[in-house]
């Protein structure tokens, strides 16, 4: 045998002889017959009385005897299945023996043949009888007759006496043991060949994954990790190359075992179980190719209506369309919703032509995922509902100012499990969609037709303050305030009269260019407010509002830029000067 380099897996002799043992130990061989038994002359054994029964009693319920094989050159000839003339199988095979060894030393051409009896067909030797094929060994109901089982028998008894004269004939033992040999230096010199390729292929498969996956590369960063495609392709090659050697050595088993006449018919049944397999595969592939074939059909048109139905609602997506409840905020989950209809509708047409699908190793599988996923995915489908309720019902749009429970802040996204917001101070909230569903929403940006999100301010102010007064200093806090839109103006209203102030509220609106902006744009309105306020002279007891103090509660202009404020013109570089 040639010597393997280290790369090999394991060692070939001692897998060698593992295969050669596991066949002989695998194959559904007929024992050879024991030594026959002595017939006892007279009687036949019919004339005794079967085991357990009391001789003239009456006869109970006969079990049926056991089958026995005529075992000769170690091939099967023929297997007696049932007793005739009182003689149980194990004696016909017995007796059978007897005569062919007879026939045997006889002499002569030893030449099988058949011919019929009323009582079946008799399978002869040199024109004397070996046995008897009665309709009681063979299985009339699959078609059988006696003349065609015996004559297979005769067929089988051929081959077993030409065997045999074989296994005597040192010329044909010394063709076959050259034969052997021819095949053995055959079978290791593939045995060779085969291990240099892995080696090869090894070293070429590394190299060449090393660097195509090199070369793949995200913003200039090597995104994949040759050294696990390098391992998983040597286990593959691996796999392979043992593969290739167990199929080497099958054939050469079945080739070498074939030569030697006493285990040829090991090696038929080694070449017949080889052929019936591949025969079994190719009529398993062939059977299942016109189901591929539909359901690649299937996942094509499948494959197409999708194309055609994600290009239609990408056409809402842009704008471009519009038609009633469909549009641009809609048109994203529908278009998702009618590709998974789509797909899962393809899937439910092809299933029934996937190979295995009506197997109950299938069928289980089918019913344990669909089981796990209807457990496990309740809540998802909870969230998912929610999320389709959200955006066909048009509650949230991205881009508009909303306040949702305690959470306010700008819509990044309304998905299908999940709302996001970021909020004024820069934070990113990701609300579950069936929270949102369960809590009440405030949106700020659909006060008014075509602008952005709406400002509101309260203050209170006593009662000896004239409103329009107050009315006008609002106003002219908010035409101040730079990202308080004009249109529409802003408006001022007295919400209530308490015990001893009025409280006022201003409302304005803003455009949504960022999400921070509304609390920017608020913060800048209130500055003004008070600016106003103290620029006209009018105290700000903001919220509570009891009794005037002795001296109005006022900042003079003059003290607007007290240290370690500065005035606008004294502001360092860079900095960006409120608005008186």
């Amino acid at each position: 045998m040639p010597a393997f380099s280290r790369s090999t897996p394991l060692p070939v002799l001692p897998l060698l002889s593992l295969l050669l043992l596991l066949a002989l130990l695998s194959l559904p061989l007929t024992p050879r017959a024991a030594e026959p038994p002595q017939l006892v002359a007279g009687a036949p054994a019919a004339a005794a009385a079967p085991a357990g029964q009391v001789p003239g009693a009456a006869p109970g319920p006969v079990l049926p005897a056991p089958t026995s094989a005529l075992v000769f050159a170690n091939r099967s000839v023929f297997v007696f299945r049932a007793p005739l003339a009182g003689y149980p199988p194990s004696d016909r095979a017995a007796g059978a023996l007897r005569r062919l060894e007879a026939a045997m030393a006889r002499g002569g051409p030893l030449k099988p043949a058949i011919r019929s009896i009323p009582e079946g067909t008799q399978v002869l030797l040199d024109g004397m009888q070996l046995f008897v094929v009665t309709p009681a060994d063979i299985n009339l109901l699959a078609g059988d007759s006696t003349d065609s089982v015996a004559g297979a028998a005769a067929a089988h008894l051929g081959m077993a006496l030409a065997e045999h004269q074989e296994q005597g004939s040192l010329r044909y033992l010394a063709v076959a043991a050259a034969y052997c040999a021819g095949a053995t230096l055959v079978y290791a010199l593939l045995l060779r060949g085969l291990s240099l390729l892995h080696r090869w292929a090894a070293r070429r498969s590394a190299a060449l994954l090393g660097m195509r996956l090199r070369d793949v590369r995200l913003k200039n960063v090597r995104v994949l990790d040759a050294e696990h495609y390098i391992v998983f392709a040597r286990h593959l090659l691996n796999a392979a190359l043992w593969l290739l050697f167990l199929m080497a050595t099958y054939l050469w088993l079945a080739f070498v075992l074939g030569r030697v006449p006493y285990t040829r018919a090991w090696g038929e049944r080694l070449s017949g179980y080889l052929l019936d397999v591949a025969g079994d595969v190719g009529r398993a592939v062939a059977g299942a190719l016109p189901g591929m074939v539909l359901v690649l059909i299937i996942f094509a048109c499948a494959r197409l209506v999708a194309l055609t139905a994600s290009s239609f609602f990408k056409r809402f997506e842009s704008g471009e369309l519009q038609m009633g409840w469909l549009d641009r905020d809609t048109a994203l989950p529908t278009r998702r919703i009618a590709s998974v209809v789509i797909w899962l509708f393809a899937l439910a047409m092809a299933y029934p032509y996937l190979p295995g699908a009506h197997t109950a190793a299938f069928q289980g599988l089918s019913v344990l995922v669909g089981l796990m996923v209807s457990i496990g995915a309740s809540s998802v489908v909870g969230q998912g509902a929610s999320g389709l309720i959200l955006m066909y019902t048009r509650a949230l749009r991205k881009g508009e100012y909303v306040k949702v429970g305690d959470s306010e802040g700008t819509v990044l996204e309304v998905g299908m499990f999940e709302t996001r917001l970021r909020t004024g101070l820069g934070e990113e909230l990701a609300l579950p969609n069936a929270w949102v569903m369960g809590q009440t929403t405030k949106n700020y940006s659909r006060a008014h037709t075509g602008t952005g999100f709406v400002l509101d301010a309260s203050v209170t102010i006593g009662y000896n303050t004239p409103w329009r007064q107050v009315h006008a200093m609002l106003e002219l806090a908010a035409a101040r305030t730079e990202d308080v839109a004009p249109s529409p103006k802003p408006y001022v209203m007295q919400v209530a009269l308490h015990d001893y102030y009025v409280e006022y509220r201003l409302v304005a609106y803003a455009k949504a260019e960022a999400p921070r902006k509304r609390v920017e744009v608020l913060n800048q309105l209130h500055q003004h407010i008070i600016d106003v306020f103290n620029e006209f002279g009018v105290q700000m007891m903001s919220p509570h509002y009891m009794a005037d103090p002795p001296a109005p509660m006022v900042v003079p202009k003059e003290d607007w830029h007290l240290a370690p404020a500065r005035r606008p013109d004294h502001n360092p570089a860079g900095a960006s000067p409120g608005k008186d």
